[in-house]
């Protein structure tokens, strides 16, 4: 997937906060190169102290991923200061939680721009730089929204779904040009991270993630995995198969329940929200104490690991123990049936 060297060059954008700051942790401990793209000042700074301090090296580059020539430019100076990319992360994102009919047409715009034309933007930058090489991976960072829609963010889920499309699409077209550079979509659950408190939103109290919560380096540690393994699509936590597959099989249940808990499950009961506090639709919120890290305020709710999640990950090797846990237990069995442990005995 890459020619084998050291350090890796890793591209992420929205590095600044959230699962982009848990997923830049991950690689920085390996001693990656980073080239850090987001909007926040504070956070990339954040970031990038970081990267260094946790052994890699890191150049912040702030940017709007909505702005297709900022994105090229970024990705030239990744390369100019540090190398080839070998892997490209999409995680930038931004959302409006609202009722569809209370939007504007600037403010669904602009979630699409971000969270959806940014994906396209930084897909068409790497591969300007991996096609004439022949290797690199790119992983977008998706959702079970990408399947299965809720109330309250037509916009963040309307481009989710476009996303998976979109890879889906620029997928088949690198194998029918036999390229070798992955590309590969990360299915991910609620993960408690700033957003909810940086987003824009018109709930009458505080927007929280649908539960259950998972902390973003479940998050981090899986995209990191799907960088080095090729595997088409990867989903993450028991929810996410659950709202995939259920889509799946009765979309119409689907939509009866979440039409009856899709609000609530997203609002913090008893804690109404803040009408006049800052949002990060236009302009990046570092917040009152600047760099707001990796996690959100539901730390206390939040699942540090993810059995599912194990197991996706490590498929390959339960299918082989399971395996040779069978064939011992079929051997035992016409040994025992053949009267050799009896014979063995006397």
């Amino acid at each position: 997937m890459r020619r084998t060297r050291s350090p890796e060059v890793v591209v992420v954008t929205g590095a600044s906060a959230g699962i982009g700051r848990a997923v830049v942790r991950e690689f920085a401990r390996r001693g990656a190169h980073l080239g850090l793209l987001a909007r926040g000042q504070a956070g990339l700074e954040g970031a990038r102290a970081e990267v260094e301090r946790l052994g890699g090296q890191a150049l912040a580059l702030p940017i709007d991923v909505a702005a297709a020539d900022q994105v090229e430019a970024a990705a030239a100076q990744v390369e100019e200061q540090f190398g080839p990319i070998d892997v490209w992360i999409n995680d930038a994102m931004t959302t409006v939680f609202s009722p569809f009919h209370e939007m504007t047409a600037e403010e669904f715009e602009r979630v699409t721009a971000v969270t959806y034309l940014g994906v396209v933007y930084g897909t068409r930058a790497a591969l300007r730089r991996m096609l004439p090489r022949d290797r690199g991976v790119i992983v977008q960072v998706g959702s079970a929204l990408a399947y299965r829609g809720i109330p309250l963010q037509s916009a963040y889920c309307g481009a989710k779904h476009a996303i998976q499309g979109f890879t889906e699409a620029v997928r088949c077209e690198l194998l029918h040009d036999h390229r070798h550079i992955g590309l590969t979509m990360v299915q991910l659950p609620a993960v408690n991270t700033p957003q909810f408190g940086w987003g824009k939103s018109r709930l009458p109290n505080k927007a929280q993630p649908v539960p259950p919560i998972y902390q973003p380096e479940v998050a981090a540690r899986a995209i990191y995995y799907a960088a080095h393994h090729r595997r088409r699509e990867l989903y993450i936590g028991l929810s996410t198969v659950i709202a995939i597959f259920g889509d799946k099989l009765a979309p119409g249940i689907g939509d009866w329940y979440l039409a009856r808990t899709g609000y609530a499950s997203q609002q913090v009961a008893n804690q109404p929200e803040d009408p006049a506090r800052l949002d990060n639709l236009w302009e990046p919120v570092d917040g009152p104490e600047g760099d707001l890290g990796a996690h959100g305020p539901f730390d206390l709710r939040a699942r540090r690991h993810s059995l599912q999640t194990w197991v996706t990950l490590h498929r390959a090797g339960l299918v082989v123990g399971v395996g040779l846990l069978l064939l011992v237990a079929l051997i035992l069995t016409l040994l025992f049936r053949s009267g050799l442990p009896l014979h063995l005995a006397q």
